[in-house]
């Protein structure tokens, strides 16, 4: 039996062990947790298993619950940790049948290393929740969207007859949709999102420093890019786009309010899904509404596949019950809708 912990330092090996893996996704990948570690959400980790018959990867990010604020002071540091999926998707993605031994190593290493607790968010396409059911509490949330890259004519077959008159009208404006990988368009897309998020209210968290968007651009040559929409030379709407293994994934977007009425963003997402069709990619997840709620944003996403069924799950679980009590009570009350709930 393997039962193998990488770190970044070891991204060559962490990412030779993800792609023998069928069913991967960028999310999996070091340069793809390398930027969210920049930003300040954890450790990342890779956990490798391989008994023979079943064998797992899952990557997370290890936080050390001392350096949350509600801790600050109170309890030793490098000593109780949390996992929680990186920004996006993750989870054990697990190939054969037997899933026992590996969710017992697994459970070990968690005992003997101080983990706490764990947030998993499960990857809708590969649905790699349905392995884990007997390890984490699975709850579905709302459901997400995709589009089917199969071809031209199934692309555009499933978007609504209103987003594709939206569509015409944008090209008919001469909104033009380029994408590439450079720093400037990177620092495009950075001006634009950022004013995206102070319109819309957008808690700090999702406002990433410069060398978060240099990571993307060094660190995953070959799976991120920006897509954007010029009219008459100037960037009105831009997003970051991710690739892998025949995964498009809808990363970050934004664009500017004046000309929202173009629908640039509407275009640039459909001639994205052709450059998908065009380079072998089989899905291009969009995902859903805010909170996984029925809302504009989730409206605006369905419009682009009227034909997409699939759900959003998360898991949870307490590693350690004592423990995850005893943070519950220094800091009550807690948040009992969140997960876990010392950290609400």
């Amino acid at each position: 039996m393997r039962f193998n912990v990488y770190t970044l330092d070891q991204s060559e090996e962490w990412d030779s062990v993800v792609r023998s893996f069928k069913n991967y996704d960028v999310y999996w990948r070091s340069g793809y947790v390398k930027a969210f570690q920049i930003h300040g959400d954890g450790d990342p980790l890779l956990f490798f298993y391989d008994d023979g018959k079943t064998r797992g990867i899952n990557v997370v990010m290890k936080r050390d619950i001392a350096s949350d604020v509600h801790y600050k002071n109170l309890i030793p540091e490098n000593t109780y940790f949390d996992f929680a999926t990186p920004y996006g998707y993750g989870g054990w993605i697990i190939e054969g049948q037997e899933v026992s031994g590996l969710f017992h190593a697994y459970n070990e290493w968690l005992k003997e290393n101080g983990i706490v607790s764990e947030f998993v968010r499960f990857h809708p396409i590969i649905k790699n929740h349905i392995a884990c059911r007997s390890f984490y509490e699975v709850i579905q949330l709302g459901e997400v969207v995709h589009i089917d890259l199969s071809s031209p004519g199934i692309i555009w077959s499933n978007i609504t007859s209103k987003n594709r008159n939206v569509i015409r009208k944008a090209k008919k404006n001469d909104v033009r949709i380029y994408n590439g990988r450079f720093p400037e368009i990177y620092n495009s897309f950075r001006s634009i999102y950022n004013d995206t998020m102070k319109k819309d209210n957008a808690e700090k968290y999702y406002f990433f420093e410069p060398e978060f968007y240099s990571s993307c651009l060094d660190d995953l040559p070959e799976n991120a890019q920006v897509f954007w929409a010029e009219k008459n030379g100037e960037v009105i709407a831009a997003s970051i786009i991710l690739a892998a293994n025949g995964f498009m994934n809808y990363h970050l977007s934004g664009s500017l309010p004046e000309y929202r009425s173009l629908a640039p963003t509407n275009l640039l997402l459909y001639e994205a899904a052709l450059w998908g069709f065009e380079n072998g990619f089989k899905t291009f997840y969009l995902g859903g509404g805010v909170g996984s709620g029925e809302d504009n944003l989730f409206k605006f996403k369905k419009s682009f596949n009227k034909n997409s069924m699939n759900y959003f799950n998360i898991g949870k679980k307490i590693h350690n019950e004592t423990r995850y009590n005893e943070l519950l009570h220094l800091r009550e009350p807690a948040g009992r809708n969140y997960f876990p709930e010392y950290r609400a």
